[in-house]
Formats: structure tokens, sequence, C-alpha cells
């Protein structure tokens, strides 16, 4: 490699920016940059001037970096930003001033510090049927809809984007339904129906439970077949039925949208999928997209096609996802006030938790090669070790989750953990969670809407006891006694956001 100019990075014995400029000579697209995860971030951090970087804390207490589990040494160590407070130090005291002035700033510090910009000339989506029968889920007659988004890619044609998009909408429905769009993915078609026995079993138990009459039933459901509609979690899970089943029982459709044909989940495919397109291959600038924002786009696009249906009710299009599609749902929401409610289930930190607590996920985590990905290259910095000048302290960062969660204010939003003891890992810090949502709730009150109720005391608020639901205004917080999951939320959300919203049902 002696002799090489700087033009392009070396891979392999190649000069990438050569290459570009070759194929441009002859006229045609460069083929996309083939990177590792490692490559990238390793390019990635060269531009940022960064040498190393902090290694991660295990999940394993007994391993010899452990996460902190610690409460009394979790933090934040400092205070977090204050929501209703200008940068030139003024208090924000009306919603003019929220919405012209504060709000504005804050989502220009996530977008240059966390979860980078979305390019202004991004193509345009054109929305395909595929296929379209009537089925049947559950109890609910449902007609469904098989969806692909066609990105224009004449810019690039050496990348396709095609989003795959499963709607599911209640066949008796009397007018338009809420919808809610759910990051997973989107299987057609489904598998097999229960049989005649099968479904009367079903429907006993069903109505027991629904009526909530006789929990003993519920055993009733072990043992029947793993039926998987729609390519979610077995049907039968001990406890009932899926969550798909609550959501169109309640009168609800839900649009399955497949993270992976929109972006990978992997720094390796950076230059590939929405990010590569408008990238043309090439690696991102410092402030750039990540994944969590471009699945937010991607959830932004089926609300476009979703608003264009006669069958459901625009204003009450919502977003939901778990885990890392928890911290996407936030996001997507937080950045398109055309959402209309949110469900943010078992986020973790990038998402719901306070990025300042030192609990389990550290941000550490979360700029390693695994996970960096899903923000923006300048978010590095706050897990840079090497050199000091290139390295920023968690404390520094100008924004933190509890101002994600007000830019969703003062539209609904419900924040949804598990238990530790079922599989929803300490590692998320769920009270992290608890501190934002509290800390939130200033910027709902201040525009007319309700919060959790329990005042501005973020630090000391103890959480509510398990299955104990704060349901009375836009922002409601509930821990449910299962894992990983949002699943044993969704009825309680559902009836949730029919009363916040008003619908009738």
């Amino acid at each position: 490699m002696a002799g090489m100019t700087r033009r392009g990075l070396a891979l392999g014995g190649v000069a990438v920016g050569s290459l570009a400029i070759g194929a441009r000579a002859l006229g045609q697209a460069a083929a996309p940059v083939t990177f590792t995860a490692e490559q990238d971030q390793r390019n990635m951090m060269d531009r940022l001037g960064i040498r190393s970087m902090r290694p991660s804390p295990s999940g394993r207490e007994d391993a010899p970096n452990p996460a902190n589990y610690d409460e009394s040494i979790a933090g934040p160590t400092g205070d977090i930003p204050d929501v209703l407070r200008l940068k030139n130090g003024r208090p924000v005291t009306t919603p003019d001033a929220w919405w012209k002035q504060r709000r504005p700033q804050i989502a220009e510090d996530f977008e240059r510090e966390v979860y980078g910009r979305i390019p202004a000339d991004v193509p345009k989506v054109t929305w395909e049927v595929v296929a379209s029968e009537p089925e049947r889920l559950g109890f609910t007659p449902v007609n469904v809809t098989q969806l692909v988004g066609r990105v224009e890619n004449s810019a690039y044609p050496a990348i396709s984007v095609n989003m795959q998009m499963t709607l599911v909408l209640p066949a008796q429905a009397k007018g338009p339904v809420p919808v809610l769009i759910m990051f997973g993915r989107a299987a057609w078609p489904s598998p097999r129906q229960p049989s005649r026995d099968e479904l009367a079993r079903i429907n006993a138990a069903m109505k027991a439970m629904l009526a909530d009459k006789d929990p003993s039933l519920r055993p009733v459901f072990e043992g029947l077949p793993a039926y998987q509609p729609f390519g979610e979690a077995p049907m039968f899970p001990a406890g009932g039925p899926p969550p798909s089943w609550d959501v169109a029982g309640g009168g609800w459709g839900f649009a399955l949208l497949d993270t992976a044909t929109i972006q990978a989940d992997s720094g390796d495919g950076l230059t590939r999928g929405i990010i590569g397109l408008t990238n043309k291959g090439q690696p991102r600038k410092v402030d750039d997209w990540g994944a969590l924002r471009a699945w937010g786009w991607g959830a932004s696009r089926a609300l476009d096609y979703l608003q264009t249906r006669p069958e459901v009710d625009a204003k009450r299009i919502g977003v939901e996802g778990v885990s890392r599609y928890g911290k996407a749902a936030l996001v997507a929401a937080a950045f398109d006030q055309r959402f209309g409610l949110v469900l943010v289930g078992s986020s973790g930190k990038g998402g719901a938790t306070l990025h300042r607590r030192n609990f389990g996920e550290a941000v550490e985590t979360l700029t390693s090669s695994g996970e960096y990905h899903w923000f923006c290259g300048n978010y590095l910095r706050y897990g840079a070790a090497e050199p000091a000048s290139a390295r920023r302290d968690i404390d520094t960062l100008p924004v933190d989750s509890h101002e994600l969660i007000a830019m969703v204010a003062p539209r609904p939003c419900f924040i949804s953990y598990g238990i530790p003891e079922s599989g929803d890992a300490k590692w998320l810090d769920q009270r992290g969670s608890w501190m934002a949502a509290v800390a939130a709730g200033r910027v709902y009150r201040l525009l007319g809407a309700k919060d959790l109720g329990v005042g501005d005391d973020w630090r000391n608020t103890p959480m509510p006891p398990v299955l104990t639901g704060l349901l009375d205004g836009e922002l409601a917080w509930r821990q449910h006694d299962g894992g990983h999951t949002d699943g044993p939320n969704i009825r309680t959300f559902v009836t949730w956001a029919d009363k916040i919203t008003g619908r009738k049902t």
C-alpha cells in the first residue's frame, strides 16, 4: 500500500475511492463498498480521530468486566438536561415557545449527536399490492394484504430497496379503524388454521378469559399446536393467545413492517439498504442516519400508504416495537408527528432509558461494533477511549431520553416493560426508563395533556408495582409480569388508547 494516495479507503489491496473514480470514468455506477462491521466502525473512528473505544461491560455478573447493577451508584451522577429551558438559559413557559424554540433545539441535538440526519433527497417510495385475501385471526375475520414499497433507485441502480409489509384489517369494521405499525417480519402466507375441535376449545377458553370469569382455564392453551400466524411468536404461549389477536379483537388493524427489507441490522449493511442507496454505496458521514432512524423512516413511508386507505383512521395510526425496535418506534414517533400514538416495548438504553444511567447496558455497548450502526457516527465519541481530545463524557451529551419521550407530547405514549425474573433482563434498566418518563411529564402538562400523575421528582419517585398501570393520561406506564415482549401489555394498550383518543368501540 506504500505510495497510495488517501483519495479512498484502502480495503483488501484496492483503494475504494479509486474504484469509484474508475467506474465513473466508464459511465458506470460504482459497486457498493463492502465492509465488515469492524471495518466500517474503524472507518468512522478514523473520521472522528478516535484511536480506540472503551470496552463494553458484560451482562454476566460473574464476568471480568461486569455491568453495574448496584442502584446506589447507578446515577445519574449529575443532572439531566432541562427539557423546558432554552440553550440561552431562558425557561420555556408556553406551548408556543416549546414548538417554535425548544423542541427544534432538542431535535437538532438528537440528529447531530445520537440518531443522525435523514438526507433531504431520499428517493420516493411506490407501494404495490402483491396479494390480498380474507383470513381469520383468532375469532376475528380479517382482510390481509401483502405489499411491497419500492424505492426509486435510478440515481444508483446498484442498490434496490423493496420494503415488505403485511397489512391486516378487520373485515367487519363499520368504519375506519386504528392501525398499529409493528416492526418485525412480514411473513406470507400464513400457516394452517386450527381444526374445528381445536377452535371450539380455544373459543371456550377465550370467552372465559376475556370475561375474566375463570382464569383457571388458561392451561387449556398449553398443549395446543404451535400455530404461527404472520410469522409472529407461537399462538399458544402459556397465558394466552398472541398479541395480534388482542389488536384485531379490539377492532384495530395492524401492519407488520419488515425492518430487514429497509436497512440491515448490522454495521456491514450500512453501505446497502436505504442508507447505502442514499449514499450511493459509500460509507456514512459522521452525522448521517443510523438504522434506528432508517427503520423509523420506513414506518413513515408505511404511514404515507396507510393514510390513503379509506378503511384506516388516518389520525389513529400508531407505531410499536420491542427491544431495538422499541427504540426505533420511539424515534419514529418523536420525529414524525403524524403518528397518532406509540407503544414502546422494553427499549432500554438508546430508547426510553436515560443515557446517563450507569446500570446494565452501557453507552460503551451502544458504541460497540455490534450496535453502533443504530446511531450516527458522532455518537461513537461518547464511547471513545483515546485520544482524550476525541472522547466525550456522557454527561456532556446535550440531550437525554426524557427529551425523546417529550418530543412525542402531547400524543399518547405507552412505555412497556416486563420483569427480569421472566426474561426482561436487568440489563435494560427498567428504572432508567421510569425516571425518563417522569421527567418528560412536564412537557405533557405544558401542552395540556396528562402525564403519569406522580410529580416531577424523577430521581426518587418509586416505580409502581408490577401489573399496576398508570393509564389515566396521554403518557402511560405499565410493567407486566412477562419477559422480553410487550405482548402481555397489548390488550391494556388497546383499551387505554381507545379511551385516551376518544374512540367509540
